[in-house]
């Protein structure tokens, strides 16, 4: 898993080719974009849901379960995302999406998913198989930005700002390193709570999935303001266990800064600490691949300090077998 990560820029320029050669055919009166898909190969979708909120000019929802919602029809864009191209909940969302006639694109690097759309004669954006899926974000992530720009859902810009993630990334690979082996040593028999402020859930989302299959361990996450209205009042008493985490951009509305400004020194209170983790980058792309990366990190530095297997997720594994019996 550590090479993987360390691996990522590549990643994202073999996935920015990929895009640039990917043939898509024109889709009639895209009313509203549905993306399903689960765990590593679902968590793009969130992403790039939050990247294109103030630009895409139809409603985008994020769906991670067996059934698409009821207003799936003909002018619903649904973009199937399976890494595998065998997750049995996309699989059947995907015959919804054909019953219903949605206008249909598919990532995947094969599987059932890829024979469905060849029967069906869907757009097929074909990425590189063979990993655990939550190591190939760039695949899916860059995908779903040429699928926005193409059919003009976001700026064509958006998929450019990749090679600016590539560069940064490589610019800041040793001040990364570093600071996630530090953090890593931090959390090392902590329960992790992590933050964003605003627009970025989809960071703090991936990061707590990072930490449950990289470090096996418990975490959890939630989001400014909301928090703010729920969450806050359980901060009641001191636990030395708790480490608090949050994510930063340049892009955090000043009135949810204000919040967290106000509610940082009552996480200090009642727990171990509190980790800012502050984004790099010229653009929100750029940032949010920034915090990526080094939340990636910080799961493998945890499981190296745990002396564990990274890759290994057992437990998923007998949840599917046990599931193949019914």
């Amino acid at each position: 898993m550590k090479k993987l990560v360390e691996n990522f820029p590549n990643q994202l320029r073999e996935a920015f080719d990929i895009a640039n050669r990917a043939t898509l055919s024109p889709k009639n009166n895209i009313q509203n974009v549905i993306i399903t898909g689960l765990g590593g190969s679902g968590i793009g979708g969130t992403i790039v849901s939050e990247l294109v909120s103030d630009n895409c000019p139809v409603p985008v929802s994020i769906n991670k379960d067996y059934f698409l919602p009821a207003f799936t029809g003909p002018n619903t864009l649904v973009i199937i995302s399976s890494y595998s191209g065998n997750t049995e909940e996309t699989l059947q969302a995907m015959e919804q999406a054909i019953a219903k006639k949605a206008q249909v694109i598919c990532i995947t690097s094969g599987g059932k998913v890829a024979e469905l759309a060849s029967k069906h004669n869907f757009d097929v954006i074909t990425i590189p198989g063979g990993n655990p899926p939550r190591s190939c974000i760039g695949y899916s992530l860059v995908q779903l930005i040429k699928i926005f720009t193409f059919y003009k859902l976001a700026p064509e810009s958006l998929l450019n700002e990749v090679k600016g993630c590539i560069t940064l990334l490589e610019k800041e690979n040793q001040h990364i390193t570093q600071e996630a082996l530090h953090i890593a040593k931090e959390l090392n028999n902590k329960l992790p709570i992590i933050y964003s402020l605003g627009g970025s859930e989809g960071v703090c989302v991936r990061f707590r999935q990072q930490i449950n299959e990289n470090s096996k361990m418990l975490c959890w996450h939630h989001v400014f303001p909301e928090m703010n209205h729920n969450e806050l009042v359980g901060w009641t008493s001191k636990n030395d266990a708790l480490k608090v985490i949050t994510f930063h951009t340049s892009f955090d509305y000043a009135r949810t800064k204000k919040r967290y400004e106000v509610c940082k020194p009552v996480f200090e209170k009642y727990s171990s600490g509190v980790i800012d983790i502050v984004a790099k980058g010229q653009n929100k792309l750029e940032q949010f691949i920034y915090l990526i990366n080094i939340g990636d990190w910080i799961s493998v530095y945890i499981a190296e300090i745990k002396n564990i297997d990274a890759v290994e997720v057992n437990i998923i594994n007998h949840l599917k077998n046990e599931l193949s019996k019914f």
